[in-house]
């Protein structure tokens, strides 16, 4: 009877665990929005390469880098980033045992940099904070009534929180109020290093575009190398502040120089490379997938809800849909099942 109590114990103990997402890697998807709602035929690929989580992405949007408003929720918007869209994606993903981070972005007008939105007097900079704590609260509303496991308060906004680092604190204290799970940013490869808030959020969300090489295709072990500076800063971060590193985005696209600048995304880009994206993917995944003692997993960008219709032969972008580097996602998703 003793044995039984004890071993009864232990599956609770290891239950909870998983399920607070301690343990758990995040093998993740950043499922983009669409037009329309979607059915069990655009989940069932998610589940078919073993992931278990999805980035939810509604959008907001802004008309220039110092404008204060930020319209969003609107009929003009596609369904899947509007409040109703992220909440029927939401329901059918978690029907398919699919868990949730729900992210809200920001996009500035022509693709301006987020991370450049600056505004400029002191009566802008309130007008804005009002209208982002808008947008952000209704989502955060929107995760706890969704049950959505993680919620991430905003992505590359580097000078944003540079400027207001008060507001933010406070803004994490009202999300707080609402919402009960797990919290995150989304800071730019090149900006999480100064990110002041690590300490009140549960992970820390790095976009994980790591310059890795120069070479036009690189190898696996190239890539490796390149990444071990990168490597040792960030589990130097994740013991700083005792939170896991999670990568809310990472990924390359299928071209030459994969490795070089991972985060460029512009249509200059061409050359179709799949064997730069396919080493450039499985180095990420040999040197981090392991890791569990501080890092939490990540989401891989981009993932479309029309399968059949994305990436392919002639593609040069990010997402791994109908290429080489979907089996090497889906073997690494596989074999770190919980």
């Amino acid at each position: 009877m003793m044995v039984f109590r004890i071993l009864c114990l232990s599956i609770i103990v290891n239950l909870f665990w998983s399920c607070d997402g301690h343990s758990q890697i995040v093998n993740g998807v950043s499922f983009v929005a669409a037009p329309d709602s979607i059915s069990v035929k655009h989940v069932k690929p998610v589940v078919d390469i073993h992931a278990n989580f999805a980035a939810v992405m509604p959008f907001g949007f802004v008309k220039s880098l110092g404008h204060p408003d930020i319209i969003y929720n609107t009929e003009r918007q596609w369904f899947g980033e509007t409040v109703a869209g992220t909440a029927q994606y939401i329901k059918q993903l978690k029907t398919h045992n699919i868990q949730i981070m729900i992210k809200p972005q920001i996009w500035v007008w022509r693709g301006e940099f987020t991370g450049k939105i600056e505004m400029l007097s002191e009566s802008d900079w309130q007008s804005f904070e009002t209208a982002y704590s808008k947008f952000i609260l209704e989502h955060a509303q929107l995760a706890e009534d969704t049950n959505a496991e993680m919620f991430c308060i905003g992505t590359e906004l580097e000078t944003f929180v540079a400027n207001r680092p008060q507001y933010w604190e406070k803004l994490i204290e009202r999300i707080r109020a609402i919402y009960k799970g797990k919290l995150t940013y989304a800071a730019n490869w090149d900006e999480y290093k100064r990110t002041p808030f690590w300490k009140d959020l549960d992970y820390i969300g790095v976009d994980a575009y790591f310059p890795v090489s120069d070479l036009k295709t690189p190898s696996v072990e190239e890539c490796k190398l390149g990444w071990q500076k990168h490597k040792m800063v960030l589990e130097d971060i994740s013991k700083t502040f005792n939170k896991k590193i999670l990568f809310t985005e990472f990924g390359y696209r299928s071209v030459d120089y994969a490795g070089k600048e991972p985060w460029r995304s512009d249509r200059s880009m061409t050359a179709v490379n799949f064997e730069a994206q396919n080493n450039t993917t499985q180095a990420l995944f040999e040197e981090f997938w392991h890791e569990s003692d501080w890092f939490a997993g990540g989401f891989i960008w981009k993932w479309f809800h029309n399968y059949e219709r994305s990436g392919g032969e002639g593609d040069s972008q990010f997402t791994p849909q109908n290429k080489p580097s979907e089996e090497i996602v889906k073997r690494f998703f596989k074999a770190n099942q919980q």
